[in-house]
């Protein structure tokens, strides 16, 4: 017996695209009422909190560069010529907006002109005391910032940033639906494994999915506030929610129409996904996810789960990277193997973490940040990525279509990595 679909029909799915994208045009329109009133007056005065720092020098002048989200929800880079670094403080500033910050900046992150009036006392928390216990296990300050940005949504230093690019593992690091995914199984099992002796004896008539199911979304959703609540975070909570009430209604969700609504639902959550870039490529992902698993039903699992799904995504998504990151090195050819080994990699430095043995797989990591390695730009001209973009789509509903796209993928891949 098959499980229902989402949508009873084509038209069912038209109509609820068509309330989605009504509800996204209104909430458009009252962000960019609210960003006009924001760039029509001289200043404002907000408080925020420095999510980056990093110094920068032009000519004879050093100044530091700020990342902030101030309290009223706005993401925005500004500069300051204060020497004491201001990374994770609270800071009140005079900020000077203008008609040259445009809506599309506005909706992700723009820069202003400010005036830094006041730095607060850092705040003790248990996400600073956590940060600073993940630290004092590491003499390397890379593998320290290395693991608070895995478990906390800490910003990576620049240098470690350009190696994790170089390495094709910056999936990895950003905290996503991929590290979500392996919290649901970790804190699920766990859980269940507690569960079920007392399901059997008292109450079987209870429905496991629905009763754990809910803690664990509980114990996810307080981690992701915990975080700081990280777009990328939030968006892959918000994904997996809407999954598990899928699971639980009984509903196909290894659909293109379950994507599709949940594609469409999403900006008008959070109107600042249009312009995200991490929001777009994790929606390729996704994507190319669903289009292996469409095109390999009836295979091993084992074989989909450690071949086919981390080398076709690392195929698939090649031309659509290379876009907008031109970086390319040999070394990206072992990210789907490095994504593999992050699977059990991350609960087990977890645990290490929580024992005081975080520092155990130190050698192993500065080893692989040190590796040295030839360093490429290629761009995908725009057209021809927006032409790849077709032909995907296409594939939803063509077998010839799929492995064209299948085809040149694999034909890009040897040019990057054999041929150029």
């Amino acid at each position: 017996m098959e499980k229902p679909k989402v949508f009873e029909s084509p038209r069912s799915f038209f109509l609820f695209a068509a309330i989605m994208l009504l509800l996204l045009l209104l909430r458009l329109g009252w962000e960019y009422r609210e960003y006009n009133a924001f760039i029509a007056k001289p200043f404002y005065f907000t408080f925020a909190t420095v999510e980056n720092a990093y110094r920068k020098t032009k000519g004879n002048r050093s100044y530091q560069v700020l990342k902030l989200r101030s309290d009223e929800g706005l993401h925005f880079y500004t500069t300051t010529h204060r020497t004491n670094d201001l990374s994770g403080t609270r800071i009140r500033l005079q900020i000077f907006p203008n008609e040259h910050i445009s809506f599309t900046k506005y909706l992700g992150t723009f820069y202003v002109k400010s005036r830094l009036k006041q730095v607060l006392p850092k705040e003790i928390s248990w996400k600073k005391t956590l940060m600073e216990h993940v630290a004092a296990q590491h003499r390397d300050s890379r593998l320290a910032n290395f693991y608070q940005a895995i478990f906390f949504a800490h910003p990576l230093e620049l240098s470690l940033r350009q190696k994790v690019s170089q390495l094709g593992i910056s999936h990895l690091i950003a905290l996503s639906g991929f590290h979500l995914g392996i919290l649901w199984g970790m804190v699920y099992f766990m859980i269940y494994a507690l569960y079920r002796p007392l399901q059997q004896r008292w109450f079987p008539y209870r429905f496991a999915l629905l009763d754990v199911g809910a803690v664990t979304m509980l114990m996810l959703g307080a981690y992701v506030w915990f975080t700081g609540a990280p777009p990328s975070l939030v968006r892959a909570y918000v994904m997996l929610f809407i999954g598990w009430l899928m699971l639980i209604m009984g509903v196909e969700i290894l659909s293109f129409e379950f994507l599709a609504s949940v594609i469409l639902l999403l900006p008008v959550l959070f109107p600042s996904l249009l312009v995200s870039l991490g929001f777009w490529f994790s929606v390729a992902g996704v994507f190319f996810i669903y289009l292996l698993l469409h095109y390999t039903k009836g295979w091993d699992s084992r074989v989909i789960t450690l071949a086919v799904i981390p080398v076709g995504i690392f195929l698939f998504m090649l031309p659509v990277v290379h876009t907008v990151f031109p970086v390319t090195t040999p070394l990206q050819l072992f990210s789907p193997l490095l994504s593999l080994l992050f699977i059990p990699f991350y609960p087990a430095v977890m645990l290490l973490h929580l024992i005081g043995e975080g520092g155990l797989l130190d050698p192993v990591l500065s080893r692989l940040f040190e590796i040295h390695t030839s360093i490429t730009e290629q761009y995908v001209p725009w057209w021809l990525g927006a032409g790849y973009i077709v032909l995907a789509l296409w594939a939803v509903r063509s077998r010839k279509a799929f492995y064209a796209l299948l085809g040149s993928a694999a034909v890009y891949g040897v040019y990057l990595f054999v041929l150029h």
